[in-house]
């Protein structure tokens, strides 16, 4: 069993689903008492947060390539980033480390294009649905073309991610808004719908869509129990 490095913290109830689903996925696949080899580099989020709406990109870049570089050099043997936004510096990562890194774009495309699904709707904070390095990432490599809500509704999935599912808080308000949301995309041609925030499978589920629901955070921890068991 490969060693797995997990960069969390952003925010770390995501990072807790990373650790639960690896550990649930290892044990299903090995039985007995068996559980992942793992090590985790966990930052504070805050001043992370402020760089983000502050457009620091350059210096989260350089944050999270040191948190890789400490991971390989503890012995992890492959590296994941347990936060879609951030994926926005992902070749900072590619570039600092030479154990292998899993995009969280490539396992959920991989999903998408096995249901023969090529169109699909995007939630995710605003970096994520508006900066284009997911939405490009998934029709360059993958063919799958990803839509956006409406900017109001996009205001609305960021602040409930960061004043709500960050902090570890889920609403039946908040849940509503999401499934309108979600009805939304639907009406303007999704086929399935990415939650494309670590923190939105905390707030919905199969029962809140009509379509398929790609949930990134599952979807990343399993490529990287394959990776580590193959």
């Amino acid at each position: 069993m490969r060693t797995i490095g997990l960069i969390g913290g952003m925010s770390w109830e995501s990072s807790l689903e990373y650790y639960r689903i690896i550990n649930e996925e290892v044990k299903r696949r090995l039985g007995g008492l068996h559980s992942a080899s793992c090590l985790l580099y966990s930052f504070d989020f805050a001043p992370l947060e402020r760089m983000q709406h502050d457009a620091r990109w350059d210096d989260i870049a350089d944050e999270m390539a040191s948190a890789a570089r400490r991971l390989e050099a503890g012995g992890a043997e492959l590296v994941l980033l347990c936060t879609n936004t951030m994926h926005k510096v992902a070749n900072a990562i590619y570039d600092s480390v030479s154990i292998p890194f899993i995009h969280i774009a490539d396992p959920t495309a991989g999903a998408i294009r096995a249901d023969g699904i090529d169109r699909v709707g995007l939630l995710g904070t605003r970096f994520t649905m508006e900066d284009g390095f997911y939405v490009d990432r998934l029709r360059s490599l993958y063919g799958v073309e990803a839509v956006v809500p409406s900017p109001a509704d996009r205001e609305a999935v960021h602040r409930v991610i960061y004043d709500e599912l960050c902090v570890g808080s889920a609403t039946d308000e908040s849940r509503a808004r999401f499934r309108a949301v979600i009805a939304a995309l639907v009406a303007d041609g999704a086929q399935g719908v990415i939650l494309g925030c670590t923190e939105i499978g905390l707030l919905v589920g199969p029962a809140d869509s009509p379509v398929p629901l790609y949930d990134t955070t599952r979807l990343h921890a399993q490529a990287a129990v394959e990776l580590a068991l193959g």
